[in-house]
């Protein structure tokens, strides 16, 4: 199943916050990725199909959360005290076999479903 990145991107200031929302049917295990021109993709975080784990990024850590509402279909990344590092397209995907922290080892271990990515920029 694909899913759908929903909403959330845009033009924001350091230490503002946003919420990318990511919608996707069965509950699958999710993962937020960001990727930077010239750079390679990097992991955010990813959930659980239950939403009782995660595993986020050290440069997120404390300041991104994901959650998940399974009747809504949606997995958010919220984000806060966005930092200009930060800036990127931010993609959504899915697993449909593999660990609920897939997103901490390279990508090409699994057959991840992808959504179209959304751009942030954070400017100082």
């Amino acid at each position: 199943l694909i899913p759908v990145l929903e909403s959330g991107g845009g033009l924001v200031q350091t230490g503002d916050s946003l919420r990318l929302s990511c919608r996707a049917a069965g509950a699958p295990t999710m993962g937020w990725f960001r990727h930077v021109l010239g750079k390679q993709r990097e992991a955010v975080g990813c959930i659980s199909p239950d939403g009782t784990r995660t595993f986020y990024n050290d440069a997120v850590k404390g300041r991104f959360t994901i959650s998940r509402d399974n009747a809504k279909n949606t997995v958010w990344l919220e984000m806060h005290d966005l930092k200009t590092e930060d800036s990127a397209e931010y993609y959504c995907g899915t697993i449909n076999f593999g660990p609920y922290d897939f997103c901490s080892e390279p990508t090409t271990r699994y057959s991840i479903n992808w959504a179209r990515g959304t751009q942030v920029t954070v400017s100082s």
